[in-house]
């Protein structure tokens, strides 16, 4: 095994960047962001910076210099750029998450207020003796339905009374609600996409999991801006064949963007959050190998046309239902 790196204080830290070609004008407060965010997770933000070369083996790798003009300044800024676009990713991603899983509660609880805890409403593959995926879901449940703090949660508990569905979901997180919808069996995977005026059981499980990886990443306070993401699996419709058409942006961060917008648009059509998302990205820092194609985007930055009349564009219908 390979020994770990030597442990390196402060002003060291600041030397190693000079040392690699780092332009940094006040040594002062570099040391201060490196004292109150740290080296690792700073050098995530730069990396895109270090120099690229070809190997004799005819291999790319990125050396530990850094490309000229690249400043502690500009790194420091894409950290915060990412921070703010972390937190409008957590906004979305919450409303649709209450969404979700209320809609979840009102078609699947009126068959059954105990329907979460049946496995009669489940596609036998996760309920079978070799591959009983739900009783992981519900022993996971039981253990945050116990752990809750959540006074109706409680009165439940102690009047000894059974916790029906718009409850219990109280308790769910999007990884528990995203798990759940894929166990459903499909006629009911049906009346909760066709909520969202969705047709593809598939494809929703497949946008499901996409925002709960992204939204994991923003609650852990994870990199998001230059991250690759699942491929995310996107309807021949007019609203995506304006706005997606490569591979890249169906597994960066753009791709994500459109599935939250469209989602967004159908719980609260007046939301100005597309708006604050084209904003900020188009105020990308301008480091040095720090480009739009990171984000699945053009060297132009936002589309801004391509969203027509939500960014205040004049564009064709787009409200056709996703088969």
């Amino acid at each position: 095994m390979i020994a770990a790196k030597p442990h390196k204080e402060y002003a060291e830290q600041l030397s190693l960047l000079l040392e690699r070609g780092m332009q940094i004008s006040d040594h002062d407060r570099a040391i201060k962001k490196l004292t109150q965010v740290g080296y690792y997770r700073l050098s995530g933000f730069w990396y895109t910076a270090r120099i690229i070369i070809t190997g004799d083996d005819g291999l790319s790798r990125r050396t530990d210099q850094f490309l000229s003009g690249t400043t502690f300044e500009s790194a420091y800024d894409l950290y915060l750029f990412d921070k703010k676009l972390r937190l409008l990713m957590l906004d979305a991603l919450e409303r649709i998450e209450i969404h979700i899983r209320s809609v979840v509660a009102h078609e699947i609880g009126r068959l059954d207020p105990l329907a979460y805890r049946k496995t009669s409403f489940m596609n036998p593959r996760f309920t079978s003796e070799a591959n009983n995926k739900f009783v992981q879901w519900l022993t996971a449940l039981d253990g945050k339905i116990k752990a809750s703090r959540d006074e109706c949660i409680h009165w439940h508990i102690e009047q000894k009374k059974e916790i029906p569905f718009w409850v219990a979901v109280e308790t769910w997180d999007f990884g528990q609600m995203s798990k759940y919808y894929s166990m459903l069996n499909g006629n009911l995977q049906k009346k909760i996409t066709r909520r969202f005026g969705i047709n593809n059981t598939r494809l929703f499980a497949n946008w499901l999991n996409g925002l709960n990886i992204l939204r994991n990443r923003c609650a852990h306070h994870s990199r998001i801006w230059n991250r690759k993401y699942v491929p995310l699996m996107i309807p021949q419709i007019a609203y995506f064949d304006s706005l997606i058409s490569t591979s890249l942006q169906k597994e960066r961060i753009y791709g994500l963007v459109c599935v939250i917008w469209y989602l967004v648009k159908r719980i609260a059509p007046n939301s100005n959050w597309l708006r604050q998302v084209a904003d900020l990205i188009d105020s990308k820092p301008n480091m040095p190998g720090c480009s739009f194609n990171h984000m699945g985007l053009s060297s132009r930055g936002f589309p801004r046309e391509a969203f027509g009349a939500d960014l205040g564009f004049i564009t064709a219908s787009n409200e056709d239902n996703i088969s």
